[in-house]
């Protein structure tokens, strides 16, 4: 805590100095969809002016369904990716491309499945049973082996989801994967029913996500610039679950015009309900925390899995714990926080 009060400090007394303007750090940051919610916190951070008092000038570039962000950020025209979960490090590794996860913003993967009310779909182990089950290309390499292996999802009831919601509100026997946050909200207001949630990390799916990840290069040779985002990002999220988000979602809005706010702040709450940002680890350590028995217990699930050879992934390699678990922000977001 008095470190990041020491950095706060440093950061606000260079923006009292003649020209401090141009002593501002250039961040390049690059999400992996089109604004929304579970971004809130760093836009959160862009606009109430936390990353300048961090001596930071922060550029958000949005993701989307057809761009890979990857390469730009080991070419070094990014400076941080936002990533789904820890499998992106470990592939990274495998094939010599490391990065590495600094804060894991998401203690729960909102990765879930839908399905219809009233379907007989009760428990995550029913799913499987399901004759249709809706999953984009990026899950049928990765996760699906784990649903198939693990929890005994058919190979024959696979079918390719294209982030249309049509084909899934037209069958009431499938299920679709989704964004828990997200997704049902638009599929109450165009289906007109509120879907089950079953969530991947209630059966067992344990990685973190909406990791922030960066070069192994920037880790190494710039660790207060790492420091810097990672802390403003977080108290990011803190001001944006916790205080005035206006004019963040405002700006969201802005940047990705099919955002309602209505639906935004369903999403919020979803986020708040579910534990998404702030559970576990986070409520005595801090938003975005890590712990190394996590990391390790996620690894050996997806060598379980057959995903990856016992001693394929270095995990020292590939995550760091030096810029979490401080407590950021915790005075706030702490175990007594309203959700």
């Amino acid at each position: 805590m008095i470190e990041t009060i020491f950095r706060v400090f440093l950061a606000t007394a260079l923006m009292c100095l003649p020209g401090a303007a141009l002593a501002l750090d250039k961040v390049v940051f690059a999400t992996n969809w089109r604004a929304q919610p579970a971004h809130g916190g760093f836009y959160q951070a862009l606009v109430d002016g936390t990353y300048e008092r961090y001596g930071l000038k922060v550029e958000i570039r949005q993701g989307g369904p057809s761009i890979n962000h990857r390469p730009a950020l080991l070419a070094g025209r990014l400076d941080f990716i936002m990533s789904g979960n820890l499998l992106n490090v470990f592939d990274h590794y495998r094939i010599k491309a490391p990065t590495v996860a600094v804060a894991a913003i998401f203690q729960k993967d909102p990765l879930a499945f839908l399905a219809h009310p009233g379907q007989g779909y009760k428990t995550f182990a029913d799913l499987a049973k399901a004759p249709v089950v809706f999953v984009s290309k990026d899950v049928q390499f990765t996760i699906w082996p784990w649903l198939h292996r693990v929890h005994g999802f058919r190979d024959e009831s696979m079918r390719n989801y294209n982030y249309s919601l049509s084909p899934f509100i037209a069958n009431p026997k499938s299920i679709q994967q989704a964004y828990s946050i997200a997704e049902p909200t638009a599929i109450e207001s165009l289906g007109r029913f509120f879907p089950e949630i079953f969530f991947l990390a209630d059966a067992g799916f344990s990685s973190y996500s909406t990791l922030i990840e960066a070069r192994q290069e920037t880790v190494l040779k710039r660790p207060d610039y790492v420091q810097r985002f990672v802390d403003a990002s977080i108290l990011g999220w803190v001001n944006y679950l916790y205080g005035d988000r206006s004019a963040a979602n405002a700006f969201m809005i802005k940047e990705n015009p099919e955002l309602k706010l209505t639906e935004m702040e369903q999403g919020i709450a979803l986020m708040k309900a579910h534990g998404i940002v702030n559970s576990g680890d986070a409520k005595t350590l801090g938003i975005g925390a890590m712990v190394p028995e996590r990391v390790q217990h996620f690894y050996q699930q997806m060598v379980q899995a057959g995903l990856y050879r016992p001693d394929e992934v270095d995990l020292s390699k590939v995550v760091s714990y030096e810029f979490v678990n401080k407590g950021v922000g915790l005075e706030i977001s702490g175990p007594h926080a309203t959700q």
